[in-house]
């Protein structure tokens, strides 16, 4: 009994369903059934790509399938493509949601978080107007939760820190890849500090494309791997 303004669940699924679309109120989605990944690190990993936007459909031509009760073909797989739902659903998206529930592991440190939540923003925002402003589609928000604890409030319960992603890559950055101590500890162990080195530089790019990264970043990570000749000839090695 909720009025539309209130519940949009249901809004756009009246409107989708006014639109003629089956099953409208079709939420979870995700890879083709028996599949896994978006692919979107694959496609930064080899560089065959050049337009930013072309990893946003890349993620969602990967994540068409909807699953839940009563779909797909009644053989114990579920998982309908249903890219019309899937297309409403991202135009009216304004803010994405990222969990963190590790300390050990960051958005920087795995593949599957640009892939995928980076890939879900690009997505939504090939789906937005043009701002007059900016000349550009405009942006859509992606705040990042880290629920592994945070400082205790007056009443002895947990606050859990949200923060906008720019601000938490900004930290991870600086914390590790960027970090002199963190980058000498990577290269003494040999290829496989160089790996964790690499994988980070991969995801450097592939959070650029899908979010913001700050310049300094690139300039930094330049500075402290390629053009120190020492660093530089250590990963060459490994």
């Amino acid at each position: 009994d909720e009025p539309l303004e209130m519940n949009f669940i249901k809004k756009h699924a009246q409107e989708l369903e006014l639109d003629g679309v089956e099953r409208p109120a079709a939420r979870l989605f995700s890879n083709p059934p028996g599949d896994y990944g978006s692919m979107v690190n694959e496609v930064v990993g080899s560089g065959d790509w050049s337009e930013e936007e072309s990893l946003g459909e890349t993620w969602k031509g990967r994540n068409v399938f909807s699953f839940g009760r009563n779909e797909g073909n009644g053989g114990g797989i579920t998982g309908t493509a249903r890219p019309e739902v899937l297309d409403k659903l991202l135009a009216s998206t304004e803010r994405v949601v990222q969990e963190i529930d590790s300390v050990e592991y960051g958005l920087t440190d795995i593949q599957e978080y640009y892939a995928n939540t980076g890939a879900l923003k690009k997505a939504a925002e090939n789906r937005k107007p043009i701002d007059k402003k900016t000349n550009k589609r405009k942006k859509v928000a992606l705040s990042v939760v880290e629920a592994f604890g945070g400082p205790q409030s007056d009443d002895g319960s947990k606050k859990v820190p949200v923060r906008d992603v720019e601000e938490v890559l900004r930290l991870e950055y600086r914390s590790k890849l960027l970090n002199p101590k963190w980058r000498d500890a990577m290269i003494s162990q040999g290829s496989g500090g160089a790996y964790e080195v690499s994988q980070r530089m991969t995801a450097m790019v592939g959070w650029a494309a899908t979010s913001e990264v700050d310049n300094f970043v690139f300039d930094q990570a330049a500075e402290r791997y390629a053009l120190d000749e020492e660093v530089a000839e250590n990963c060459k090695e490994r």
